[in-house]
């Protein structure tokens, strides 16, 4: 079973590490998590489903990549899906799967944007942790919900043996936040990762 860019992506320590290694792997992300058995993109939109009543009203797909998770979420019932992420090579292949309403190259350096509030629920699924985005965006993402959104999350085990990282959503419980949901799971069976599913509502 090929590794191909999998195996070197849980050890990028920068930005632009990580910025370039998404991009050169982005034609192949489809084809190389799914021979990896990538469960994540339907875990997630099964924890969204099971909390939501209303799947017709906008999700924002923060960090959609190549638009797994997007497809995942249309594929379980949700309507209106507008994707966000920081690579324009991942946009790409996320554009041919027709599962967005919008699609956002957002700058990786900067915040995430103020409209972000407007949605009830915001997913980043993948997004946060050892080889993807750091914790600043989570926290960046949670300030800008207004109250009564969600906020679906996970960190895989990697970034789960850094107990900054758990400690960040019992910090969020004790400041404004309830946890309504919490599974660990399967992530990547192919290279036995798993992961923890979060889902967060702003009080």
């Amino acid at each position: 079973m090929s590794k191909g860019f999998l195996k070197n992506t849980y050890g990028l320590d920068s930005v632009e590490k990580t910025m370039e290694h998404y991009s050169q792997w982005s034609a192949s992300y489809d084809a190389e998590v799914s021979e990896n058995g990538y469960a994540l993109p339907g875990r997630i939109a099964n924890a969204v489903a099971s909390v939501t009543e209303d799947k017709g009203a906008p999700v924002l797909d923060f960090g959609c990549g190549t638009g797994l998770s997007g497809t995942a979420l249309k594929l379980i019932g949700f309507e209106v899906i507008d994707g966000m992420d920081v690579s324009a090579d991942m946009l790409a292949q996320a554009r041919l799967k027709n599962a967005y309403r919008t699609l956002t190259h957002a700058a990786a350096t900067q915040p995430p944007p103020f409209h972000i509030g407007e949605y009830g629920l915001v997913t980043a699924c993948g997004v946060i942790g050892s080889g993807a985005a750091p914790i600043k965006v989570l926290d960046d993402l949670t300030t800008k919900l207004a109250s009564g959104n969600r906020l679906a999350f996970s960190f895989n085990d990697n970034t789960l043996a850094d107990p900054t990282y758990p400690a960040r959503v019992q910090h969020y419980r004790q400041n404004g936040f309830a946890l309504i949901f919490e599974e660990y799971g399967e992530h990547l069976p192919g290279i036995d990762l798993k992961s923890t599913v979060y889902i967060i509502e702003k009080t």
